[in-house]
């Protein structure tokens, strides 16, 4: 095992000690089953990493409707870390430079409601309090975390959304407050661009969330993300906002954008709570 992994180091080094271009293209195996599919990245025997999407109702769902690819970045590539929050706080491990894009094409006839993403590799190590996340951009737009979950198996960066593209692993090395704030102002975004009889019931959840935090009343903001969570469902069961995913982008996904922005921020109080800034 030991030995195995040392080659899959040494050829990761020769990758990014070579001058050639500033991303290589990595194979791609993609299998589906029920509602979850399976990227295997890299050689399929000692693969790279595997990426795991588990869908919410979804419709069209096969391994050519997904358009997944993936590729090994250049750690110096002054267009990538200018899409991420922070060039010093947010950084891309040598280990695991990888750059997951998952881009369905228009005419596949993917929809969904929401996709829990897993993103497992080996190349890492996992450490419990881990400053791992998944971050997810549109396709060359910024990146954003939405972590929900970072377990060991090395490491498992898990996160919730509503759409795609484009996926990495990176240490988050902000505090953690900054990035509640954060996550609070991106909900509080989503809600703005809700139909306005709508705005009010998710706004008043948000300021219990906040109220909340600011007397460190940790579980209560946490039952709180919980609460917009299933409030999004059920305006979008009354369908009272939109609530799916389609390949064809004619609508935003109203309901799934909340219930993820509503995972992630109640993974960050909750490391807030466990670990402090």
């Amino acid at each position: 095992m030991l030995r195995t992994f040392a080659l899959m180091a040494s050829a990761l080094l020769l990758f990014l000690g070579a001058p050639t271009a500033s991303a290589q293209s990595q194979a791609v195996q993609v299998s589906v089953s029920g509602n979850t599919a399976t990227a295997v990245v890299g050689n399929p025997v000692q693969p790279l990493a595997e990426v795991i999407l588990e869908f919410e109702n979804p419709v069209g769902l096969s391994a050519s409707s997904l358009g997944i690819s993936a590729s090994l970045v250049s750690l110096s590539d002054a267009t990538l870390l200018a899409r991420l929050p922070s060039t010093q706080l947010n950084q891309l491990s040598n280990a695991f430079p990888l750059l997951v894009t998952v881009e369905p094409p228009l005419t596949g006839g993917l929809k969904f409601r929401t996709v829990r993403v897993e993103v497992h590799t080996h190349t890492l190590v996992y450490s419990l309090g881990s400053s791992y996340r998944l971050f997810k951009a549109p396709l060359n737009g910024s990146f954003q975390d939405i972590t929900d979950e970072v377990a060991p198996g090395s490491v498992r960066a898990r996160g919730t959304t509503g759409g795609f593209s484009q996926f990495l692993v990176l240490t988050d090395l902000r505090e953690t407050e900054a990035v509640v704030i954060d996550k609070l102002a991106a909900l509080r975004a989503k809600v703005d661009t809700l139909p306005s009889a709508e705005q009010a019931g998710f706004d008043a959840l948000l300021d219990g969330i906040e109220a909340d935090i600011a007397t460190s009343d940790f579980s209560g903001a946490i039952a709180g993300t919980a609460a917009v969570a299933q409030r999004a469902r059920d305006r979008a069961m009354a369908s009272a906002i939109t609530g799916q995913w389609r390949a064809t982008r004619d609508v935003s996904n109203q309901a799934g954008d909340l219930i993820a922005g509503a995972a992630t921020l109640g993974f960050s109080i909750a490391y807030q709570r466990d670990f402090g800034q």
